[in-house]
């Protein structure tokens, strides 16, 4: 069932009862479980470096370039003559990207069906093809993310981001889209005040502001140190539509945290982009950053993604590039790893 279509009594369906659970909704799946041993050496690897001083460039080799464009940015391009900016390729993106976490997803399983079967009697190659494209997509995005639950990841997430030693932290999320992995730390690090900053103002008014109210977040009760649910409506949260470039921020953050930010940038504007986390950190605070990885199998759905996904620069990593990258930037590293379709990296200024 779709956020829209909640009775306002519905809006918080989940209590602690179902933690230890797991259900697929219509446009999500909702996991309260944690890890078993098997599911954890299967999902999860951390710390495979053991010294970051002597990783090179030359070990790690160079990130992948996701270089097959959407058609919406090469019409634009055609159109303009010149080439998209930064910031409307992000604007493009995140309209894009929004329209398919707001699916009902069996519904559209089925009308795509019906739409690719009602093609074949056209005889016509294009309209089959282009109808078949559909029903690809919305079974990969299904798989993806109401089966494997590989975007949102809370069990990856989780595992990824514990371990910090704050209490009630300010967190700031720098290019925070819907803000998910900023409200996961929230429920895990109770009395979080968290700053969420983009300067797409879609992502505050449709794509944060439209996040599931129904969506349960796994997190502690401070209390009893017991596992508690949070909603969204739980969390202090302030969302500030500006460029990182112009926050007023002095160094007053115990977390800064960024979800597939660095891989936007080429080599020449990364140290710019690690220094925007250090820039607004305490001192001893932690910088929590992830990018996707780079595996054949992101490879394959960016790929089939292109028209969806791909309006910016972009960049698979590996978790050792990720973090040469911060190491080299004047991070030293805690805690690295990778999950389902995420790498993951806590650090701290050097």
């Amino acid at each position: 069932m779709l956020q829209a279509e909640l009775l306002p009594e519905e809006t918080r369906p989940f209590d602690e009862s179902y933690i230890g659970k797991s259900e697929m909704q219509g446009n999500y799946r909702m996991d309260l479980r944690n890890f078993t041993e098997k599911e954890y050496n299967k999902f999860v690897k951390v710390d495979t470096v053991r010294d970051w001083s002597m990783l090179s460039w030359k070990d790690v080799g160079r990130p992948f370039e996701v270089k097959n464009y959407s058609a919406d940015r090469h019409q634009y391009e055609q159109e303009h003559g010149k080439p998209m900016s930064a910031h409307t390729s992000w604007q493009y993106f995140n309209k894009s990207f929004h329209e398919w976490f707001s699916k009902d997803i069996p519904h559209e399983q089925q009308k795509e069906k019906e739409k690719f079967f009602a093609s074949l009697k056209s005889f016509k190659p294009g309209e089959i093809k282009s109808a078949l494209g559909d029903v690809v997509r919305i079974q990969l995005w299904n798989y993806v993310h109401r089966i494997q639950d590989g975007i949102w990841d809370p069990r990856g997430k989780r595992t990824l981001f514990e371990g910090m030693d704050v209490s009630k932290p300010r967190i700031l999320f720098l290019g925070a889209a819907e803000g998910y992995e900023a409200m996961q730390l929230a429920a895990m690090y109770p009395g979080a005040k968290v700053v969420m900053v983009d300067y797409d103002e879609y992502c505050k008014t449709t794509r944060f502001e439209h996040f599931p109210d129904s969506y349960p977040f796994l997190g502690e009760n401070p209390q009893t140190g017991q596992p508690k649910i949070y909603y969204k409506d739980d969390l202090n949260i302030e969302y500030v539509v500006d460029d990182i470039r112009n926050l007023p921020y002095g160094k007053e953050f115990d977390i800064v945290l960024s979800v597939g930010l660095l891989e936007h940038f080429p080599d020449e504007y990364k140290p710019e982009v690690v220094d925007w986390h250090r820039k607004f950190l305490k001192p001893n605070g932690y910088v929590v950053m992830t990018t996707p990885r780079n595996q054949l199998r992101s490879r394959i759905y960016y790929n089939i993604f292109a028209d969806v996904m791909n309006h910016t620069y972009r960049e698979l990593m590996t978790v050792e590039q990720m973090g040469l990258y911060m190491y080299e930037n004047g991070l030293d590293i805690l805690k690295s790893g990778f999950i389902k379709v995420h790498n993951g990296i806590i650090a701290k200024a050097r």
